[in-house]
């Protein structure tokens, strides 16, 4: 059987994976197990929790076993892990799996990237990102109605074949996923241990990757509030209009589809932005859609009207999700050192979870006393100290001279 190139491979796999919609799942918290803001956003604190603890080790594995092993990890037990949350319907059990969930992300975080940077070429990577992501994008499109279709028959249902897909292309990967560009270091006694410590020196000692894991704990600190009361805040505050008589559920499929229409059409844009785009120019990117994700999630936050939020909502998505591919093709042509490629962007990962744990409780809480609206407005503004650093490495050209003058070398960057 011949197998698909890494390329492919890759677009194959943004897809099948962005079928399943987490809306549902969402939904299923809400709806059917009931949780409050409070437990919604600690669902989300375990499994980042979960994500701090493993997230480097599981990066050391990728980087001395082999990214391919790590990813495949990462899909069964994130699949099973979800099945898992699906059949059984109680808070203590939704903990549960998503902590388990957490540990199987991990093992995709870094490796994933990593994978397809070592196959392509960092140089080329950033145009594959993007393409990834409109891949992703149309393949929502598709799943959004087939899944809310029947999430409106079972909510626990559509649940569990969300976990069986994901599981299912774990599967798939093992015969069909190439790694040919892929150079495990040294196996020897203590090997882990050596490949976590390069990792930490080199994010200390290039200041430039310093600087993005910073960004990534501000970012995590304010999507958490986003990612858990989203739905709850348009079904409990904002209200859904009637929609051809049809369940809420096809209201979500319209937010969904919207976001994604949004993001189908702005990425075409910037697949030119990031080949060949030089450190300020990103940097200059990525300060403008970190001002507008501030912007818009306080907007939507705040929202009186349904017209206001959807266009509020619409718009912190599309800018989060725009800023994804410009980080990583960035982080990525910043690291150099391809055996710790894993490893540093797994400590990219665990900075973007303790934002999480760290500012989660604290917007959950916010949302038990205050509202969901509070909460929503409050998690914007967590990501602000993000524009300070955005802005440095823009009036830097993208480096950070005075740091590098000071660092001491290593090797191989």
């Amino acid at each position: 059987m011949r197998r698909p190139s890494p390329y492919r491979f890759y677009l194959f796999a943004e897809a099948a994976l962005s079928l399943p919609s987490f809306i549902v799942i969402a939904i299923y918290f809400v709806q059917q197990v009931g949780l409050t803001p409070l437990q919604l956003v600690l669902v989300g604190t375990v499994m980042e929790a979960s994500v701090f603890v493993f997230e480097v080790p599981t990066g050391v594995v990728a980087d001395l076993y082999g990214r391919k092993l790590s990813v495949v990890i990462a899909w069964i037990v994130m699949g099973s892990a979800t099945i898992w949350v699906g059949a059984v319907p109680h808070f203590w059990a939704i903990l549960l799996g998503w902590a388990v969930w957490g540990f199987g992300v991990t093992f995709m975080s870094g490796a994933y990237e990593a994978w397809i940077t070592d196959e392509v070429g960092a140089e080329k990577v950033g145009p594959v990102f993007v393409r990834g992501m409109q891949v992703s994008y149309a393949a929502s499109l598709v799943g959004l109605p087939l899944w809310i279709g029947l999430g409106t028959v079972s909510l626990q249902g559509a649940v569990i074949a969300n976990g069986a897909l994901t599981l299912a292309v774990g599967l798939i990967a093992i015969p069909l996923m190439v790694e040919t560009g892929f150079r495990p270091g040294p196996r020897t006694r203590g090997a882990g241990m050596r490949t976590a410590r390069d990792g930490a020196q080199l994010v200390r000692r290039r200041p430039l990757v310093l600087l993005l894991v910073g960004v990534a704990f501000f970012a995590g600190a304010c999507s958490e509030g986003l990612d858990r009361l989203w739905e709850a805040h348009f079904l409990r505050d904002i209200g859904l209009p009637p929609f051809l008589g049809l369940s809420d559920l096809w209201w979500f499929a319209v937010l969904g589809a919207g976001a994604t229409l949004l993001g189908l059409l702005v990425s075409t844009v910037l697949v030119k932005r990031v080949t060949d785009a030089s450190d300020r120019a990103m940097a200059r990117l990525l300060l403008v859609l970190a001002a507008l994700q501030v912007v818009t999630m306080v907007a939507f936050g705040l929202a009186a009207g349904f017209a206001f939020a959807l266009a509020a909502y619409w718009g912190v998505r599309l800018t989060r999700s725009l800023a994804y591919p410009v980080y990583m093709t960035w982080l990525n042509q910043s690291i150099g050192d391809s055996s710790v490629r894993a490893t540093v962007i797994s400590i990219s990962g665990q900075s973007d979870a303790v934002g999480q744990v760290v500012g989660g409780p604290g917007i959950g809480l916010i949302g038990n006393v205050f509202g969901i609206p509070a909460a929503l407005a409050a998690g914007g503004l967590l990501l602000t100290p993000a524009l300070a650093l955005y802005g440095r490495a823009m009036r830097h050209g993208g480096r950070e001279p005075e740091f590098e003058a000071v660092a001491p070398s290593v090797a191989k960057v």
